[in-house]
């Protein structure tokens, strides 16, 4: 895979804090998935829920 620019990766708002994220290598067999923007707000969002 080639190199991309950041502005080019998909973003997804976090459904806890409500901000802006983009695409890491890390989420790429899950991203369907990837709700949270961090480990941090994942806690959280769980919490209250």
């Amino acid at each position: 895979m080639k190199m991309r620019k950041k502005s080019d990766l998909p973003t997804k708002v976090c459904a806890h804090c409500g901000l802006p994220f983009t695409w890491r290598k890390k989420w790429e067999r899950d991203w369907d998935h990837v709700k949270f923007c961090s480990d941090r707000c994942r806690r959280a969002g769980k919490a209250a829920a």
